[in-house]
């Protein structure tokens, strides 16, 4: 049945009981139960809830774009491990100068290497997937690419095994292959980094997803409250017709009140404005109050629940109400040890098998963990446990934090 706006369902009552009306020589017979249902109108809602696509798309307009929560999640993890630098290690010694830290220090031209990690771990947490594409010159390895998540798509062979992907531009496609060329040597031409997906083989699964409804509430919250400013802060509610006589607004007295209400009683300038009731009419509230739906702890429920999937203590993000940690610094630390470490881990180990046989064996990328400030101070605690320890030598206390048995430029 289509649905019909009430004044026009009203209208088409009206005419419908003149076309039937029986002539006065007719007698017609009401029943009580019918008498006791004149003027009774009963409203029913059943509907679902409406959730955000589940796409790269609707999570980066709905959440990055437009949540303050997600968008300083995303911003706090991305900043946080563009901005620890790589390192390039040969066995045990450090690389200073090379190609492959020069191409990850500007991976094309016009581009930074802190800002091409960003981008990249932004990719990686809003879509659950991150590619990368190599161009190469001269059997080199010279410019490195971001491809958007939402423009790729993983093609397989009938054995499941992922070959190529296919990445679309407006109307354009192009092939990139996922085999390395055995004969050459080369890797890959493209890599794929992904987060853990237990339904799928091929594409990974965004922290966002996980607190889509957290997303939902927060964001519907927002907007609740903003059109609720904008109808003069009152509730919805209902202009119940009732006069004694039990007759019904005509046409043109129901255009008239929906006219006057329109324009004198909406918006912030009709704020505060007493409303006028004539006869028979009667104003009832149809809706809850802030304070009686908690509309306040409900968005902080749903905030919590966001920076939870994306593993940002609710602390760092001014979440009022949480006393997790004892403090700001031991939040901190937590978020650079549970977050940021793993995905700075996964992400070089990647990159290493990647791009690494292509300049010899035994290389390999680390992140250099010493830059890091948020473990400052666990960091000085290592070093005040292991100088404090005097059965170790000066060369083993070297290697216990990290650094090689001999400074350089020293004779063992």
């Amino acid at each position: 049945m289509a649905w019909k706006w009430p004044w026009r369902h009203r209208a088409a009552q009206m005419q419908a009981q003149k076309a039937t009306a029986p002539s006065q020589a007719q007698k017609v017979t009401v029943p009580p139960s019918a008498k006791m249902q004149q003027g009774f109108v009963a409203l029913h809602m059943d509907a679902q809830a409406r959730w955000t696509t589940r796409n790269y798309m609707a999570l980066s307009q709905q959440g990055f774009m437009r949540n303050p929560i997600v968008h300083r999640c995303v911003k706090m993890i991305s900043d946080a491990a563009a901005n620890v630098p790589l390192l390039l290690y040969q066995g045990e010694t450090e690389l200073g100068d090379h190609p492959l830290l020069k191409l990850l220090r500007a991976p094309h031209e016009g581009a930074c290497g802190s800002g091409f990690f960003e981008q990249l771990y932004g990719h990686l947490l809003l879509s659950g997937n991150a590619y990368i594409e190599r161009l190469d010159y001269d059997g080199q390895a010279k410019e490195l690419h971001l491809l958007r998540p939402e423009r790729v798509t993983i093609e397989s062979d009938s054995n499941g095994w992922p070959q190529a992907l296919l990445y679309r531009n407006n109307t354009a496609s192009r092939r990139i292959s996922l085999n390395a060329g055995f004969e050459t040597g080369l890797s890959a031409r493209a890599l794929h980094l992904r987060l853990f997906h237990p339904l799928d083989d091929h594409y990974g699964f965004p922290p966002l997803e996980a607190a889509l409804m957290a997303l939902d509430i927060h964001n519907a919250t927002a907007a609740w409250n903003k059109a609720l400013l904008d109808n003069s802060a009152r509730p919805s509610g209902a202009l119940v017709y009732a006069p004694k006589d039990g007759g019904n607004l005509s046409e043109e007295q129901f255009d008239r009140l929906k006219t006057e209400l329109e324009e004198g009683y909406t918006g912030a300038g009709g704020a505060g404005r007493p409303l006028l009731l004539e006869g028979g009419l009667d104003w009832k509230a149809m809706g809850l109050s802030p304070k009686d739906m908690d509309f306040i702890e409900a968005k902080h429920v749903a905030s919590r629940e966001i920076a939870l999937a994306f593993g940002v203590p609710s602390m760092l993000l001014g979440i009022p109400g949480d006393n997790t940690y004892a403090n700001y610094a031991e939040a901190n630390r937590a978020f650079y040890r549970l977050t940021i470490l793993p995905l700075l881990n996964r992400t070089a180990q990647a990159l290493s098998n990647w791009l690494c046989p292509q300049y010899g064996s035994d290389l390999r990328l680390e992140h250099d963990h010493d830059r890091i400030d948020g473990l400052a101070e666990e960091r000085e605690a290592l070093w005040r446990r292991i100088g404090a320890a005097d059965f170790l030598s000066d060369a083993e206390k070297r290697q216990a934090v990290g650094y090689s048995l001999e400074p350089e430029g020293r004779e063992a």
